[in-house]
This record gives structure tokens, sequence and C-alpha cells, in this order.
């Protein structure tokens, strides 16, 4: 059994993360004209939005995913999660130092390397940066029709955008079977699962993000603060995004239970985990299972310390 954990040794993005500093708005209108009635100058000097007004960050997503990443073409549907594209970023670029452990040190590219992307919601966004900075293909994979609907139609709008397949998991119940099809490989799986364990819960949560952003816009540098926090916060989002019976734990510990039919058909399994403590409990249940090798990976955003669980049945994985 290899268990490690990487340390954050400073509080920063991937140094592969394109979003590092702060937004270049004359860049950013330039490839998304729509953002520019939602910029202005406040007290200090600086350019920026209103984070708290989720019109502009989701427009501001539509520049951030047309100037970095060549897709002029993305849309949500009302009151669908808009998520934080740096955040996402760093995810995707950690995957890729994971998956050169066990390809001799070099990070794989090209559309042979093959993500899917557990509950891809209707904004695509994990494969779309996978897409756009490594090649990778992705299978996405989500419960509500809406977002699969919207996801594939994203994907197939951008020419840019090549090799990322849309499929409905139609059993509420399953999270790899009747997604992984029985000759599919898949080198790796991904997941921001849902983090309330109620709709209430996350009612509560989403208030709180608004009280936080408008509390910081009343202290010193509010803009620098304001911005950092909304690189690593979600706005909006559906019930399948957001809660689901049990909460984040209930969720990650189905997903290592369910891990153990597709051994052999994924190299790596990884999730996002919100809350700290609950990593305890996924290493306790992937040993008890017999998972050979388990490595936590930490990411830094601002103030914000987040990190991924990934484990692999393969034995003899040097980390």
């Amino acid at each position: 059994m290899t268990n490690t954990k990487s340390n954050v040794t400073k509080k920063s993005l991937h140094p592969r993360n394109k979003h590092t500093g702060n937004y270049d708005f004359p860049a950013l209108i330039k490839a998304c004209a729509e953002l520019k009635p939602f910029v202005e100058t406040n007290q200090y000097g600086n350019e920026s939005i209103n984070f708290s007004d989720p019109q502009a960050v989701k427009v501001l997503n539509k520049a951030l995913l047309a100037h970095f990443y060549n897709v002029p073409f993305w849309d949500i549907p009302q009151g669908y999660l808009c998520p934080p594209i740096p955040g996402r970023a760093d995810y995707i670029h950690n995957i890729a130092d994971l998956l050169a452990i066990t390809n001799e040190g070099t990070i794989p590219t090209g559309k042979k390397v093959k993500g899917l992307d557990v509950g891809v919601g209707a904004n695509c966004v994990y494969p779309i940066i996978g897409n756009r900075e490594y090649q990778w293909s992705f299978v996405g994979s989500d419960i509500d029709p809406q977002s699969i609907k919207m996801a594939s139609f994203i994907a197939n709008n951008n020419p840019s955008l090549k090799g990322i397949e849309c499929r409905l998991q139609k059993n509420e119940e399953n999270i790899f079977k009747g997604i992984i099809k029985p000759t599919e490989f898949f080198d790796f799986t991904m997941c921001n699962p849902p983090f309330h364990a109620s709709e209430a819960e996350a009612t509560a949560g989403t208030e709180r993000k608004q009280k936080n952003l408008a509390a910081n816009k009343a202290k010193k540098g509010h803009a620098f603060q304001e911005m950092q926090n909304a690189k690593a916060l979600n706005f909006g989002g559906q019930k399948a995004e957001l809660w689901c019976e049990g909460g984040e734990l209930a969720f990650i510990l189905k997903m290592a239970q369910q891990s153990r039919e597709f051994s052999l058909q994924v190299q790596w399994f990884t999730t996002l985990i919100s809350k700290k403590e609950n990593v305890a409990e996924l290493y306790k249940e992937l040993e008890k299972i017999g998972v050979k090798t388990i490595k936590t990976i930490e990411m830094a955003q601002g103030q914000k310390i987040s990190r991924f669980v990934a484990w692999t049945y393969q034995a003899n994985v040097n980390l």
C-alpha cells in the first residue's frame, strides 16, 4: 500500500495555470465584447466586475474561455452552476502531473488519452480545458438531461473542441456503470461531487457566499480579495450539482465502492473533496476494498485550499 500527500508551499495556482495574476480586462473584452458593460473602475483605480452578480460572472467565464481556450461559444441555462475557471484549470493540470507518474515522468497528450468527467454539468468546463490544454478526449456524464443537452451543444458548436462526448446517466444510484462501456479504457476519472446533504443546506451555503462577497467589499483592498474569492467560488447550481442524500461523504464512499468493478478499465480514479475531514474516511474505505495506491493532491487558490484524492488498483506505482 502506498499513501502519499502533496504539500502546498505557497498559496498560488499551478505553474501551468493561465489564470495567475489579475484579470486582463482589455484582452478579455477583445475576446468577448459582451463583457464590456460589466467592467467598471473601482475607487482604487482597478478594473473589476461585480462578482456578486451572477450574470457578470457568467459573462466573465465566457470571456475567459474565448480568450484562453479559443472557445467562442459557451453558455449555461439560468440557475445552473457557473464554475470558477482558474480552480477548474488547476484540477486538470494536477491530473496531468498525476498521469506523468505512470508515463515515465512525461505528461501524455493527444486524443488517445481519455478522461471521464463524472457530473460534467451544463458548463462542460473540465473537458473544455483538458481538451484544449492537452488534446485529451473526454466523456462527460450527468444524471440531468438538460446538462447533457447543453454540454453536448457546447462541445459540438466550437470547432476547436474535438473528441468530447456527453452521456446521460439514467440510474442515479450508479456512477460508472451505464457510462463506461465494456471495452472502454479511461486514463483517469474526475469529479466535483455534490457538497451538501440537502436543498436547505445548499441554499444556506449560497447565501453565505453572497454575504462573504458583500463583506469583502467593505474591507480595504477589497478588489483583490473579491477577485480571489471569485476564482474559488461556484455560483448558482441545480440539485444534482449541489446536493445529494448523505452529502459529499456518502457520494465519494459510493464512488470508491463502485470503482472496484472498473479497476481494470481505469488507471486513476480521482475526486475533489471539499471537507478535509472526509479525506480520512475515503482512505479507510479505499484501503478496505484493496486499493493499492492512494494519493492526495492539495491545490491553493488565494486563501482557499482545496484537494483531490486519486487512487489506482495498479500495483507497484512509484510515487
